[in-house]
C-alpha cells in the first residue's frame, strides 16, 4: 500500500457544477409532470392524518428560503430544529418509560421492578381516577374506580409503598398528575427525604398542565386562576429545592387524544408553554430561572414524516419565542425537551397484535425527530391495562429501535429531506396563524373560556371520524381487511376488588396512628395559604404531607377556599 500523498495514487478532480436555476428546474418539472399525470393513479385520498392532501412530489423548488444557519444550525445549538444535544443519541440514548400503575402502591411496585429488570430506564406513574381528581380511595365518589385506571395513591404511606426497594436518586420519575400535581409532587419528595435522598438530589416531572385539561383532558378541579397560581408557587418553590426536577411537562399527548390535528397539537400546547412562562414572570421570577425546567410531552401519531416534523418545528418555535419575544439569555431556557408517548387513540380492539406495528412506527417517528423520552403503548390496552406480557414487548420495541436498526447512529438523519423540511416549515406557518388567533382572542385563558380550542379540536376529531366512516381513510382490521370470524386470544389484566378495601384499611390505619392536631394545624395552614397570595403554597403542602394528611383533605380545602371549575357548554 502506497503512503498518504503516494504521488503514484492517480489523482481525481471533482469539477464544481453550477447549480441548477429554479427557471430551469420548474420548467423540467413540468414536463416530467405531464408525463406522470397520464399514468394511472389509485382511487384514493393522499392525504396526511391531519387531513392535509400530500404534495406530489418536493424539490428543491419547496426549500428555496430555507437558511441553514438561521432555520436548521447545528445539533445542540440555536435554534435547535436539529436536536437539543450536540450529540443526541450517540451521547445518550432517550430513557425507556412505560406508563405504569394499576392497583394498589405494592401492586405497581412490583411491575415497576419488573419493567427495570427487563431494561427500563426511568419510571411513569399512572394515577387512578380517584387521585386524579383529588379523592381519597375511600371517599363515596372513589366506589368502583380506585386503582382501576392507574395505582391509588390517597397518603403518604401508599407513595413508600410504591417506591419501596427504588433508589430514587438513581432513577427519573415522571408522574401524569395535574389539578393534584402540588399534593404528589410533597409526597415524592417526602418519601425521598425518608429514603435519605434530599429533594436536590430528585429527577423527574409532573406533569401539571392544567391548561390542556381545560382544553381537551378535562380532568381540572380548580377554576383557571388559583389552578395557575399553584402552578407558579410550585415554580417558585422548585427552583430553590427540587432544581433537577421538571416542574411542568407541557402535554400536547391528551390534545391529540382527543382528536386534535399535528398542528393544532403543535400549536396549542406550545401556545399552553408561552401562557405559562408569561404566569412565571408576572409573578416575578426571572424568567431564565424557571424556563430550563419546562418540559414538553408529544403524542406520536400514525402519519411518519408529519409526526416527525412536528417535533423539528416545536424545537425551533420554542427557540425563536424563548429568545426574541421573551429575552431569555441562556440557552437552556431555549431548549424544547420532550417526552413522546405513541398514540393510544390509534390502537385498534379488532386484530390487537397489529398494535404492536403501529406502536413501533410511531416510537421510530419520535425516535428520528429526536425524543429525549419515550413510552411506547402495549397492544392490549384498548381492552384493559397492560399485562406484563404485552408491556415487555412495548419495551422490546425500544430496545429494537435502539440496539438494531441504525437509527440512534446518525444525529437527526432526515434533515435536508426536501418534503421534511418544507413540511417543518409549513407546520411552523400554520402554528404562528394559531398563536395570532389566540392572541387576537385574549390569550390562552380567554380563548379556553369562550371554547376557541375546544371547538377546533371538536372538528378535526369530527372529519376524521367522517374519513373512516366513508373508508377514504384506511383502518386496517376496522374498516378493511376484516377478519369476519376474528376471537380475541390474548391474556387480559384484571384488577382485583380487594383494592378498594386495602386502600380502606391503609387509610384508616394512617388516621389512627397519626398526630390528629398536627394534621389539623397543617391544614388550616394551607387553608390561610389559599387566601393570602403572598404566602406560597407548596411548603405547606409538603409540611401537610409530612403529618400524614391525606391527599383527599388537601384538596378539599384548596376546593373550599378556590371552588371548582364548572365548563361552560361549548357548541
Amino acid at each position: 500500500m502506497g503512503k498518504a500523498g503516494d504521488t503514484t495514487r492517480k489523482k481525481v478532480r471533482v469539477s464544481a457544477q453550477k447549480p441548477q436555476s429554479v427557471k430551469s428546474l420548474a420548467a423540467q418539472y413540468a414536463k416530467w409532470r405531464e408525463k406522470v399525470d397520464a399514468l394511472p393513479v389509485r382511487d384514493v385520498r393522499f392525504i396526511s392524518v391531519s387531513g392535509v392532501e400530500a404534495p406530489f412530489l418536493c424539490t428543491p423548488e419547496d426549500v428555496k428560503n430555507l437558511d441553514y444557519e438561521r432555520d436548521l444550525g447545528f445539533p445542540g445549538e440555536y435554534p435547535f430544529t436539529r436536536g437539543v444535544r450536540a450529540n443526541m443519541y450517540r451521547g445518550r440514548l432517550w430513557t425507556m418509560r412505560q406508563f405504569s400503575g394499576f392497583g394498589t402502591a405494592k401492586d405497581t411496585n412490583q411491575r415497576y421492578k419488573f419493567l427495570l429488570e427487563k431494561g427500563q430506564t426511568g419510571l411513569s406513574v399512572a394515577f387512578d381516577m380517584p387521585t386524579i381528581m383529588g379523592y381519597d380511595s375511600d371517599h363515596p365518589r372513589s366506589l368502583g374506580e380506585v386503582g382501576r385506571c392507574g395505582v391509588a395513591i390517597s397518603c403518604l404511606e401508599n407513595m413508600k409503598t410504591l417506591f419501596d426497594g427504588i433508589p430514587l436518586d438513581k432513577v427519573s420519575t415522571s408522574m401524569t398528575i395535574n389539578a393534584p400535581a402540588s399534593v404528589l409532587l410533597a409526597f415524592y419528595i417526602a418519601v425521598g427525604e425518608s429514603q435519605g435522598v434530599p429533594s436536590h438530589k430528585l429527577t423527574g416531572t409532573i406533569q401539571n398542565d392544567i391548561l390542556k385539561e381545560y382544553i381537551a383532558q378535562k380532568s381540572f378541579i380548580f377554576p383557571p386562576k388559583p389552578s395557575m397560581r399553584i402552578i407558579t408557587d410550585i415554580l417558585r418553590f422548585a427552583k430553590d429545592h427540587v432544581p433537577r426536577w421538571n416542574t411542568i411537562s407541557i402535554s400536547g399527548y391528551h390534545i391529540r387524544e382527543a382528536g386534535s390535528t399535528a398542528v393544532q397539537e403543535l400549536a396549542f400546547t406550545l401556545a399552553d408553554g408561552f401562557a405559562y412562562v408569561e404566569a412565571g414572570i408576572k409573578a416575578g421570577l426571572d424568567v431564565d430561572e424557571f424556563a430550563p425546567r419546562l418540559s414538553y410531552f408529544f403524542n406520536a401519531h400514525l402519519d411518519f414524516f408529519e409526526e416527525i416534523a412536528k417535533y423539528r418545528a416545536a424545537r425551533r418555535i420554542w427557540a425563536r419565542h424563548m429568545k426574541e419575544k421573551y429575552g431569555a439569555k441562556k440557552p437552556e431556557s431555549w431548549l424544547l425537551r420532550f417526552h413522546t408517548q405513541t398514540a393510544g387513540c390509534s390502537l385498534t380492539a379488532q386484530q390487537p397484535e397489529n398494535n404492536i406495528v403501529r406502536t413501533a412506527f410511531q416510537a421510530l417517528s419520535a425516535v428520528l425527530g429526536g425524543t429525549q423520552s419515550l413510552h411506547t403503548s402495549s397492544m392490549d390496552e384498548t381492552l384493559a391495562l397492560p399485562t406484563e406480557k404485552a408491556v415487555k414487548i412495548a419495551l422490546r420495541t425500544q430496545q429494537l429501535i435502539a440496539y438494531e436498526t441504525g437509527v440512534a447512529n446518525v444525529i437527526d438523519p432526515l434533515a435536508g429531506s426536501y418534503y421534511v423540511e418544507s413540511l417543518t416549515d409549513r407546520m411552523e406557518r400554520e402554528a404562528e396563524a394559531y398563536f395570532e388567533k389566540i392572541e387576537k382572542l385574549g390569550g390562552v385563558v380567554a380563548a379556553i373560556e369562550k371554547g376557541f380550542m375546544q371547538r377546533e379540536i371538536g372538528d378535526a376529531a369530527y372529519k376524521y371520524q367522517q374519513q373512516i366512516e366513508k373508508k377514504e381513510r384506511i383502518v386496517v382490521g376496522v374498516n378493511k381487511f376484516i377478519d369476519e370470524h376474528e376471537t380475541i386470544d390474548i391474556d387480559i389484566l384484571k384488577i382485583d376488588p380487594r383494592v378498594e378495601d386495602d386502600q380502606a384499611e391503609t387509610l384508616k390505619m394512617v388516621r389512627e396512628r397519626r398526630d390528629g392536631v398536627a394534621a389539623r394545624n397543617a391544614l388550616e395552614e394551607i387553608r390561610a395559604a389559599c387566601r393570602d397570595e403572598g404566602i406560597n403554597l407548596m411548603p405547606k403542602i409538603l409540611h401537610a404531607a409530612k403529618v400524614e394528611a391525606t391527599l383527599g383533605e388537601m384538596i378539599q380545602v384548596m376546593r373550599e377556599e378556590f371552588g371548582e371549575y364548572r365548563e361552560p357548554p361549548i357548541f
